[in-house]
Formats: C-alpha cells, structure tokens, sequence
C-alpha cells in the first residue's frame, strides 16, 4: 500500500504514471500535477478503469473504502462506470423536484396545446395548486394533500375545475413519472372525487320560452358589451370561443360576412358567418365602443384578451335561465328552429360549422351554400324579433298592463 509520505511526493512528469496501491487500486499522477485514485478491473473479460475521485479531496483511506464498494459492483457482474453514470443521470433528474417546477415543465412540453387552454391550465394550477402545493417536493405530496387542494374548490361548487384540477395535477404525476421525479401519481385513488353530472349538454331553449327569454334579454342592463356579445352569437349562433376572439378585421362590412380564420375555430378550418340585417346593426353600434381596440368585445382588465368564457352564461343566468339554457344551447336552438323553418339540413349543419374532417372538404364546404346560407341567417333574426314582438304584444295586453 502507498504510504501518505509517498502519495504527497509523487511528482508530476512528462507523461501520465500510476503507482499502485492494492487490489487494483492505483494513484494516477498526470503531468498537470493532479493526482487521482483509479481501480483498474476486468468485467466480462475486457479491461477498464473507474475513477475514484482526485487526492487529496479524496484521501488514501476513503479511497480504500470507496473501492471496496466498486469492487462489489464488479463481482455482481456491474460496471461501477456505468452506475456512476446511473446515479448522475438519477440525481440530475431530481433537480427541480417541487410541483410547481415539473408542473412548469409538463406545461413547456405540450407544445401542441392552444394559447387559450394554456392559459388556462396555467392559471388553474397557479390559483388552486400551487398555493398548498406548488413548493413541495413530488415524492411529498400523497393523497390527502391532493386531497386537500381540490376540496376547496367543490366546496364552491365549481365541479368542472375541480375535475380538471385533479385531471391535471394528475398529468404533473404522471410526467414526473416519465422523467424519474417520482414513482407515483397520488391522484389515482381520487378517480370518483369529482363525479360527472349526467346531463343533457347544451339543450334547446323551448321555442315558447324564447319570446319571454328574448323580451328579458333586451331589457337586461349589466355590463355593456356583455349584452351585445349575447345577442351576436344568439342572431349567428357560433361558439362561445369564436365570439370571445371576434376581432374587428375579420368583419367584411362590404359583403356583410364574418370571416373567421381557421385557427380560432374548433375544427381548425375557415369559417364565413353571413351578418344579417339585425347583426350588422348591432356591430355598428358596438364599433363606437370597442372599435378602437382589436377585439369585438375585449376584456376589462386585459383588454388585449376576449370576455371570459362565463360572461354570456352570467347574462343568461341574471335574466333567470340558468340551467335551462346555455350560450352553446344558442347552436341547438337554431339547429331545432331552422329545421322547423323548412331549411336543407346541409346548409344547417355548414352554418353551425359541423365540418368535415376531410380537408379537402372543409376547404370547399366553408363558401359553399353562402347564398342560401345568406338568406336563411336573414330569415332567422326576423323569425327572431318576430317572437320578441310577440313577447311584447303579450305583455301589453296584460290585466295589470292597464292598470
């Protein structure tokens, strides 16, 4: 064995040199000057070396012991290079182990998401996670933690987001999984939490609700673009989504068409919304009040940002629908009257942009029965103000009306 005497002089030379040590333990001196502990070993017949480490961070008695530990690997047939390797690659892999960085992560990588669901799923985390667990390390959340984080907002009755909270802590789990940050996802044994309500999604408002719902829609006086918005998507019947990213350039004032591109619809293709007399009127008011900015109906706080996706189901409910009718339920009345209307179920259902998932069909069908399509969306408002006239001659003739 190299006495320390020994290990301290060795001098440095032209070219690298090892003095041995025992059992295959060596001190290599190189011309640097630096002097390192290496075992030389044999494993399935080839020679390799393993570096212990430098002297004298290392000293010759904790070199011993260190390669005991490699001689070990070594007769269970291991080479310590490659479990050295291992063991880097695993305590690299725990290096930003909170939730809130796997989290920060997982969202980085799903790059195929919309700028809308990120957001989204950003700022549910950050508002119903983060706080009780967005600091914690991984393998210390279980569940009753995740538990305790959802908890709160089913007590607000918000099943939906409590349903995706769990979903995509959930996914935070099972990417921390997949990246060696943890080897469990707590919220497995929380599958029946959050139940689904059974319900008929998005129903038809009654078509003798409507004079009633329209009268009360008219005279509803909060805040002031959210009637408008309502009204639009009642007389065009488009998704909530496609309203909220309405801006000003996709209106064609001259040819009385909405153009809405292709990325801001569900089925990614091109859309034209002809603007009937009753649309374009509304618009035109609505110009003097959100013309300067790029959206229809912006944001208050952001005003960079489209209403929020609760704004014309809060209108809804104020007026006294709730649950009977949604803004979406707009698309399922207009389908039910229009039908009653006498009109081709094709020119329908292009209206309401049930397109193909063929491209070269969607491409094709996007134009296609624009005249027909034209006169039926016409036909459609005045059918509309026709019931809201109705509404307003019944509650004209009413006893108390005279009274």
């Amino acid at each position: 064995m190299l006495s320390d005497v020994r290990i301290r002089q060795a001098k440095p030379q032209a070219k690298v040199y090892r003095l041995a040590d025992q059992k295959g333990l060596v001190l290599e001196v190189r011309p640097s000057g630096q002097k390192f502990w290496r075992y030389r070993f044999r494993i399935d017949g080839k020679p390799s070396m393993y570096t212990i480490g430098e002297y004298p961070a290392i000293g010759a008695a904790e070199a011993r012991k260190l390669l005991t530990e490699a001689r070990a690997l070594v007769e269970r047939g291991i080479n310590p290079n490659l479990q050295k390797k291992l063991e880097r690659n695993q305590q690299r892999a725990r290096k930003g182990l909170t939730f809130r960085d796997v989290a920060t992560e997982w969202m980085a990588s799903n790059t195929h998401w919309s700028a809308g669901y990120a957001r989204q799923v950003e700022k549910t985390l950050t508002h119903d996670a983060y706080p009780k667990l967005g600091d914690l390390p991984l393998a210390d959340i279980h569940p009753v933690l995740v538990l305790e984080t959802i908890r709160p907002v089913l007590d607000r009755d918000a099943k939906t987001v409590a349903r995706n909270l769990r979903q995509w802590i959930g996914a935070v789990f099972r990417y921390g999984i997949t990246t060696l940050r943890c080897q469990t996802d707590p919220t497995a044994a929380l599958g029946q939490l959050v139940k689904r309500t059974v319900v008929r999604h998005h129903p038809p408002l009654p078509i003798d609700a409507i004079p009633d719902f329209l009268c009360k829609l008219r005279n509803y006086t909060g805040y002031g673009i959210a009637k408008p918005a309502t009204l639009l998507m009642l007389y065009t019947f488009v998704r909530t989504a496609e309203i909220r990213n309405a801006e000003w350039s996709d209106i064609d004032w001259d040819a009385r068409l909405w153009r809405i591109p292709g990325h801001k619809m569900k089925m990614g293709s091109d859309h034209i919304v002809p603007l009937s007399r009753q649309a374009l009127a509304l618009l035109r008011d609505l110009h003097g009040l959100t013309g300067q900015r790029p959206r229809l109906f912006p944001n208050a706080r952001q005003p960079q940002e489209g209403i929020s996706a609760t704004t014309i189901n809060t209108v809804i409910a104020s007026i006294g629908y709730k649950h009977l009718i949604s803004g979406h339920g707009f698309r399922s009345t207009a389908s039910t009257l229009l039908h009653e209307l006498g009109y081709d179920e094709r020119v329908i259902e292009i209206q309401l942009a049930h397109m193909e998932r063929n491209k070269v069909k969607a491409a094709y069908n996007h134009a296609k029965y624009l005249e027909q399509r034209r006169q039926m969306m016409q036909d459609y408002a005045d059918y509309l103000d026709k019931l809201a006239a109705q509404a307003n001659t019944e509650q004209t003739d009413t006893p108390l009306a005279h009274q």
